[in-house]
């Protein structure tokens, strides 16, 4: 009996922290869109709504798939959230901190694979379906679904970038490039022109501006290839976490901080 007590104590102080946290990140994206509203700009107030929206999401998941989301994994999709949409955007954080937006990537891979692998776990340990993957199969898939959810981050990207002329792709200031189109045979040989200092533009009327950037300006190449990339590392650091925690037979406790659970009737009591 005092062992029941103790964990429903301890239960009961992990439920206070995630409500103390919930309060005050609400609380402050609340008095963000407030202020962004003075302010007249309209498009951060959006980008508070959709955070208080997101901030929802994972107790609906839990109630609408019957599973219980560790503390660690629900605190961590909180200050994600927060710190993509209101400290990156409203704060400019992306443009404050130049390793912001890899920091972000890099996270999201992780909880990606973590969620893919989520999956996987819960239909293998589901009686009613017949998905029974060994370990390495269970990393490889949810390598491959914390990738596909990286590509198709990029795409929407692009898409609004190109549609909306936002500029969610980073802009890279480069001094070395090499192109094909200075081939002057016109051929595929790649001309390398290095130390470039600066971009000129020319208007239709043929004036001239110098943009005094320091470099060739790269339209979101650089910026897309290097959040796959680190996309790809947080994702292997957790499939290969995942892997070593489905071969031990969940003994993992560092994996199990990440990993949802199936609710079982008694648990609602």
């Amino acid at each position: 009996m005092p062992k029941k007590k103790a964990k429903g104590f301890r239960h009961v102080e992990h439920r206070r922290v995630m409500a103390v946290l919930y309060t005050l990140l609400r609380l402050s994206v609340i008095g963000m869109m407030i202020a962004q509203f003075f302010n007249r700009n309209y498009e951060n107030v959006f980008l508070c709504v959709l955070t208080l929206v997101l901030f929802i999401l994972p107790s609906l998941i839990e109630r609408k798939f019957q599973v219980d989301l560790p503390d660690t994994l629900e605190i961590i999709i909180l200050l994600f959230i927060y710190a993509a949409e209101i400290l990156g955007e409203i704060q400019a954080y992306y443009i404050i901190f130049p390793y912001w937006d890899t920091m972000l990537h890099t996270l999201n891979g992780f909880l990606c694979a973590a969620i893919g692998f989520s999956l996987v776990d819960l239909f293998n340990r589901n009686e009613r379906f017949s998905l029974h993957l060994s370990p390495v199969f269970m990393a490889i898939t949810a390598f491959c679904f914390s990738m596909t959810v990286g590509v198709l981050w990029e795409f929407f990207e692009f898409s609004i970038d190109q549609i909306l002329l936002f500029d969610m792709q980073k802009d890279t200031v480069l001094n070395t490039i090499s192109t094909v189109m200075l081939d002057p045979d016109h051929g595929t040989l790649a001309v390398a022109v290095k130390d470039i200092t600066d971009v000129i533009l020319v208007h239709s009327d043929g004036t001239q501006t110098a943009l005094g950037l320091g470099g060739y300006l790269d339209i979101g190449l650089h910026d897309t290839m290097a959040d796959l990339f680190v996309n790809f590392i947080g994702a292997l650091i957790f499939s290969i976490v995942g892997f070593f925690y489905v071969r031990s037979r969940g003994k993992g406790r560092f994996a199990r901080r990440f990993i949802p659970k199936v609710v079982q009737p008694q648990d609602n009591d």
